[in-house]
């Protein structure tokens, strides 16, 4: 992402506003489908984790498909219920990943009249979530599959493993960033769904997948943050896929807690970015 790159272009709405489209500055064959976090039921196309992320790919060469996928309802008793001012009451578990299905058969139509010829795709925290989710709906439907998939800091399982000693010891040394125990995340994939987690699909909590169901998965990026309760579902993903003969490379950013991709100013969001875009500047060279 150097200085003297040119300008990416404004960023235009595309699939009926379903996608946010950033195509790059100067277009190295590589293409992301992305999905911003927020609990399934929070955040926007404009949030940093969204549109600096967008940008700042789409600089360096990616054409980034930014997806508004729906939300779900936000309850009453939670914090920002009083904000939502239109009705989600259908937009339970599939209708988000339903819509990141949409963005990513819009995006691969597409991908050559834009110059794309590797198609990713992508997420953070709960985005990440659906990411994988659609992700297993392609290989288990014998969709076109990615040829990346980056995961930020992932929310995968429903019923949260507590963490070991080292991570309860940094969530205790710093308990502002202790927001996501077991009950925070159960309630949170109950919401998603409309109903308890139990019998909950695969492609709703990816971390239940089983090693069958995640042969052929493609290779995978995953960035953690440092002190963040929800990484124990990432590593129990990460182990079924690598059981299931998978690539996939797992970061730690130091320094870091849950969605540091949403502060631009925070140094752990350049040094993320910056080994996104060396991923797909290997992609681009593959």
């Amino acid at each position: 992402m150097s200085a003297a790159s040119p300008a990416a272009p404004s960023p235009t709405s595309e699939a009926g506003g379903l996608i946010r489209l950033y195509r790059a500055a100067e277009p190295d064959g590589t293409g992301l489908v992305w999905m911003h976090g927020g609990g399934f039921a929070f955040g926007d196309l404009d949030m940093p984790e969204a549109d600096a992320v967008a940008r700042g790919l789409a600089a360096a060469g990616t054409t980034v498909f930014s997806v508004d996928y729906r939300l779900a309802p936000v309850p009453p008793a939670w914090d920002g219920a009083d904000q939502q001012t239109d009705d989600r009451s259908g937009n339970r578990y599939p209708a988000a990943s339903d819509d990141v299905l949409r963005a990513w058969e819009w995006a691969t139509v597409h991908a050559e009249e834009l110059g794309v010829t590797r198609v990713a795709l992508g997420g953070a925290s709960a985005g990440a979530n659906l990411a994988t989710g659609a992700t297993l709906r392609l290989l288990g439907e014998g969709g076109i599959l990615p040829r990346l998939v980056v995961l930020a800091y992932p929310t995968l399982l429903a019923v949260q493993p507590a963490p070991g000693p080292a991570l309860r010891a940094a969530l205790a040394a710093h308990p502002e960033h202790d927001r996501f125990g077991a009950d925070v995340v159960r309630e949170m994939y109950e919401n998603y769904l409309g109903h308890s987690v139990i019998g909950a699909p695969i492609a709703a909590v990816p971390g239940l997948a089983s090693t069958d169901e995640l042969r052929g998965f493609p290779p995978t990026l995953m960035i953690n943050s440092e002190i963040d309760e929800l990484s124990v579902s990432g590593d129990v993903f990460v182990a079924t896929l690598r059981a299931a003969g998978g690539d996939v490379d797992v970061v730690v950013e130091p320094g870091t807690d849950h969605g540091h991709l949403n502060r631009p100013e925070h140094p752990g969001f350049a040094a993320s970015m910056a080994r996104i875009v060396q991923r797909f500047a290997a992609l681009a060279a593959s």
